[in-house]
C-alpha cells in the first residue's frame, strides 16, 4: 500500500519561487493539504503567506510573518497564486472582484463554486494532466478540485476508460461523515455518546432488541441532528446536498457533469459524454468514501482481461482479488485511510448481461478526493512558473 508520505519527490530547486496566498488552511481539507505539502517539501518551492477570515494578526502555522486578512483584496492581489480551502461563500465574495480588478494570478480552489465555469479546469492530474498543461499554455488561470466521489471513481476505473471499454456507469456511494465537514463529525460523535449513555441506563435484564430500541429512540432527542437534519449514528442518510428538481441530489448531478468535464467529453469537438448516474448516501464512517459501481462495457470482455487492466492501472490503484478474506481486509475505509491508495475489487460479471460488470472501490476523500489534486496543481504551477506570466 502506498502511504500518503511515500510519493516520490521531485527536485524543484531550479524553479522560480511563487508568491502564494494560503487561505482556509485550518479546516479539515486545509489541514490535510498542509500536512501533504510539508511531507512533499512543497513549501520550499513557494513563498507562502497565510490568510484567515477571522485570525488576522495571529502567529502563522510556519514562518514569522503574521496571519493576514483574507478579505483584503488589495493584499491578495499581490500574490501570484491563491490556494483556498475556505469554502464556496469565500470564493463567491472574493474571486470575481479580484478578477474584475485585473488580477491575473492562478486561483486554486477546493470549493465547487467555479468548477463548471468555462474558464475553470477541474484538476485531477493522473487523469487530465495533459488538459491542465494545455489550459495553462492557453492562458487559463482558474483551477478547482473536483467532487470527492467523482475524483475517487475516476481514479478507480481510469484503466477501463482509457481503453474505451466503458459505455455507461452507475455508482452507489457510501460517503463518510467527514465529507459533510468537521461539525458533522462532531455531531455523529455526540449522537453515539448519547446512545451509549442510554444503553448504560437500560435495565440489566433488557433483551438485545430492547437495547437496540433504546439506543435508536435516544436519537430523537432535540438538538442531536442540527447539522445534517437527521441522526446518522446507527443509521444512514440517503440524500447528500441540495435538490436539483428532477429527483436527483446535487451530489448525484455532479457525478455526470464533473466526470465528463475532467475527461474532456461532451463539449464542442469532444467525444460524447459517458452517461453516469447513481445514488449518493452518507454512512456513519469517519473517513473515506466507498462506491459500488455497475459498468456497461462497450463489449463483452473476459473478466481476466478487466482484472489485468486494473492490476496494471496506475501507481495509486490497488487491485484486490475478488475473494472474501482479501476483500474484508483490503477493500475497506480502515485499510486505505490516510493513504493515497485507491482500492478496487469485487470485480465480476453481472447476471443480467455478459457486457455488464460490478466492482467496489474505496479511497480517502480527504486526499485524492480533496487535498491532493490541489497540492499537485500547485506543483504543476511551480514547474511551469518560468514560462507563465504571473
Amino acid at each position: 500500500m502506498m502511504t500518503a508520505a511515500s510519493e516520490p519527490k521531485e527536485n524543484m530547486s531550479q524553479k522560480k519561487t511563487l508568491k502564494t496566498a494560503m487561505v482556509g488552511w485550518r479546516g479539515m481539507v486545509g489541514s490535510v493539504l498542509m500536512q501533504r505539502m510539508e511531507e512533499e517539501g512543497d513549501f520550499s518551492s513557494i513563498e507562502a503567506d497565510f490568510f484567515s477570515t477571522s485570525q488576522a494578526g495571529a502567529p502563522p502555522p510556519m514562518g514569522d510573518r503574521p496571519i493576514l486578512d483574507a478579505s483584503n483584496l488589495k493584499r491578495l492581489a499581490e500574490y501570484q497564486v491563491i490556494l483556498t480551502c475556505q469554502g464556496g461563500s469565500y470564493t463567491e465574495a472574493t474571486y470575481q472582484p479580484l478578477r474584475d480588478a485585473g488580477w491575473n494570478g492562478i486561483w486554486i480552489d477546493a470549493a465547487s463554486t467555479l468548477r463548471m465555469q468555462d474558464d475553470c479546469v477541474i484538476v485531477l492530474d493522473p487523469v487530465n494532466r495533459a488538459a491542465i498543461h494545455r489550459a495553462l499554455s492557453s492562458g487559463v488561470r482558474t483551477f478547482a478540485g473536483g467532487n470527492c466521489t467523482v475524483s475517487l471513481l475516476l481514479m478507480a476505473i481510469l484503466p477501463l476508460i482509457e481503453r474505451g471499454w466503458v459505455e455507461w456507469v452507475n455508482s452507489m456511494t457510501y460517503q463518510a461523515v467527514s465529507g459533510a465537514g468537521a461539525q458533522a463529525v462532531l455531531e455523529m460523535i455526540e449522537q453515539t455518546r448519547h446512545q451509549v449513555r442510554s444503553l448504560d441506563a437500560a435495565p440489566e435484564h433488557a433483551t438485545v432488541m430492547q437495547l437496540a430500541e433504546v439506543a435508536n429512540l435516544s436519537l430523537t432527542t432535540p438538538g442531536l441532528a442540527e447539522v445534517q437534519g437527521a441522526p446518522i449514528a446507527s443509521s444512514l442518510l440517503p440524500w447528500i446536498d441540495s435538490e436539483t428538481g428532477d429527483g436527483r441530489s446535487r451530489e448525484e448531478w455532479k457525478g455526470v457533469v464533473e466526470s465528463n468535464k475532467i475527461l474532456e467529453r461532451g463539449g464542442a469537438n469532444q467525444p460524447e459524454m459517458i452517461p453516469m448516474d447513481g445514488l449518493c448516501v452518507r454512512v456513519p464512517t469517519f473517513r473515506c468514501h466507498s462506491q459500488a459501481v455497475t459498468i456497461k462495457l462497450t463489449e463483452a470482455l473476459p473478466i481476466e482481461q478487466l482484472n489485468r487492466a486494473l492490476l496494471g492501472g496506475h501507481r495509486w490503484l490497488e487491485f484486490v482479488a475478488n475473494a472474501k478474506q482479501t476483500s474484508i481486509e483490503r477493500l475497506t475505509p480502515l485499510a486505505v485511510s490516510g493513504s493515497l491508495t485507491v482500492a478496487v475489487g469485487r470485480v465480476r460479471k453481472l447476471q443480467q448481461a455478459d457486457d455488464m460488470v460490478t466492482l467496489f472501490t474505496v479511497g480517502d476523500q480527504l486526499l485524492w478526493g480533496a487535498a491532493e489534486p490541489l497540492r499537485r496543481m500547485l506543483r504543476i504551477a511551480v514547474e511551469r512558473s518560468d514560462e507563465l506570466e504571473l
